[in-house]
């Protein structure tokens, strides 16, 4: 048991790291570069590999230890909100796959659901932040920042994190009970 507990740290740890150097990667296609959401890759792996607490944890400290760090993304209010989106991401996606049979289609209950979770956090969030502050946050907003301008994003985790998971599955490094 420590074994494992001590192996899903490390492993978080390293998809933490990853989370705060992936957007470096990405920021060198400007037209694009924070469009593929590349924060959100390490956190709903972390989840898959690791399994929701891990994840919940890795998706909310990402955000917020990058933006203190890097200065981006600013404070407030998209690294909170992020943080709780992420957090989202992350328990959603190792709460759901550990609920399901290990099969192909699993991956994409889990990654699907997580990630319309998070969008839904996300957007709650931005709403209560921006109104403690006298802000509005519209319905055309939230649709543009959770959808319309992530389509890249969106398209890449669909198309990645199976692939990836599946092969981690195989390769013996997500077991049953993750």
């Amino acid at each position: 048991m420590q074994k494992n507990s001590t192996k899903k740290m490390v492993y978080a740890g390293l998809l933490l790291a990853l989370g705060l150097v992936l957007p470096f990667l990405t920021a060198q296609i400007p037209s694009i570069g924070s469009m593929l959401l590349p924060m959100h890759l390490p956190v709903l792996l972390t989840g898959f590999i690791c399994g929701w607490p891990y994840g919940l944890i890795v998706g909310f400290i990402t955000p917020i230890l990058r933006s203190l760090m890097f200065g981006m993304p600013p404070m407030f209010p998209v690294a909170i909100a992020m943080a709780f989106e992420l957090a989202t991401y992350g328990a959603l996606t190792g709460f759901i796959y550990g609920l399901l049979p290990k099969k192909p289609w699993s991956v994409y209950i889990a990654l699907l659901s997580a990630m319309l979770g998070g969008r839904i956090v996300w957007g709650s969030a931005m709403y209560l932040l921006l109104a403690s502050r006298g802000g509005a946050f519209t319905w055309p907003a939230f649709m543009a920042g959770a959808f319309i301008n992530a389509i890249p994003g969106i398209i890449l985790q669909i198309v990645l994190i199976p692939i990836l998971v599946l092969a981690l599955e195989k390769a013996g490094f997500i077991t049953k009970e993750a």
